[in-house]
C-alpha cells in the first residue's frame, strides 16, 4: 500500500492554521513527527520531507505557520520574537503546541513517541519548543538559532542537529552542542564542511547532496533510537 497524504485544518490555533499530513500504510499506531518549515513556508520541499518520514514509518505533520496570513508580516513578527522578545513563547510556538494536540489525538498516532524536525526558522522553533514542551521526545534542527536564554536548553529533549560550515548558524551549532553536553542531554551535532545555508533543500550540488544524505541517515538512526519507526 502507498502512504496516505491529506491537507488538514487544525482548530484552536491561529485562524486558518492547517497542515499537510502523511501517514504510513497500515493501521498504526505510528510514532509522530512534526515538520516545521523555513521562511519559504509549506512548499513542495517540505511536503517531500513529510512524505519521506511516512515512507520510513512515521506519521508526519507539516504545519503551515503562514496559513491565511501575510507571509512577510509573519516572518517579521517571528524574527522579532526570536531575536528581541520571547523566543520560548510566541504565536509560532503556541501553534506548534496546538498542532501536536491535534496529532496526539489522531487514531493512528502513538502519542508517547513524538519528534520534530525544522529548518532555519523552523529549526529555531523546534529547539525553543523542546525547551517548553515535555511531549517532545527528540528533535532535529537544521541551521537554526538557539533559544534565549540558551540555558533553557537544559530542559530540551535529545537533539540531532545539522549545521553548514559556511553559515552564521555554524557557531549556533557549536554553542548548542556545548549546552547539551553540559546538561547531559543525548545529542548528535554535526557541522558539514563546504556546505551553505539550506543545504537540505533541493536541488543540491554534489557536496551538499552528500551532506543532505548523511544528515538524513543520522536522523533516521537517532529518531529510531528515541521514538522508533
Amino acid at each position: 500500500m502507498d502512504i496516505q497524504t491529506t491537507t488538514i485544518n487544525i482548530p484552536n490555533g491561529t485562524p486558518n492554521l492547517g497542515g499537510y499530513l502523511a501517514l504510513p500504510p497500515g493501521e498504526g499506531k505510528f510514532p509522530g513527527v512534526v515538520v516545521i518549515h523555513e521562511a519559504y513556508g509549506l512548499n513542495d520541499n517540505i511536503k517531500e520531507i513529510t512524505r519521506r518520514f511516512a515512507e520510513a514509518g512515521y506519521a508526519a505533520l507539516a504545519v503551515d505557520l503562514f496559513a491565511g496570513r501575510n507571509q512577510m508580516v509573519c516572518m517579521a513578527r517571528f524574527m522579532a520574537n526570536m531575536l528581541l522578545l520571547n523566543s520560548l513563547n510566541h504565536a509560532g510556538i503556541r501553534d506548534l503546541k496546538v498542532s501536536l494536540d491535534w496529532l496526539e489525538n489522531h487514531s493512528k498516532i502513538d502519542s508517547t513517541k513524538i519528534g520534530a524536525i525544522g529548518f532555519c526558522m523552523g529549526g529555531s522553533f523546534a529547539i525553543s519548543w523542546a525547551c517548553t514542551d515535555s511531549r517532545l521526545n527528540v528533535i532535529a534542527p537544521f541551521y537554526s538559532m538557539n533559544p534565549r536564554p540558551i540555558e533553557a536548553v537544559a530542559r530540551a529533549c535529545p537533539v540531532v542537529g545539522s549545521f553548514p560550515e559556511n553559515d552564521f548558524s555554524k557557531n549556533m551549532g557549536i554553542k548548542l552542542e556545548g549546552e547539551l553536553t553540559k546538561n547531559n542531554i543525548a545529542h548528535d551535532i554535526k557541522i558539514y564542511p563546504d556546505s551553505k545555508h539550506s543545504f537540505f533543500n533541493s536541488p543540491r550540488d554534489v557536496k551538499e547532496q552528500a551532506a543532505a544524505d548523511d544528515s538524513w541517515s543520522r536522523i533516521m538512526s537517532f529518531f529510531g533510537e528515541h521514538i522508533g519507526g
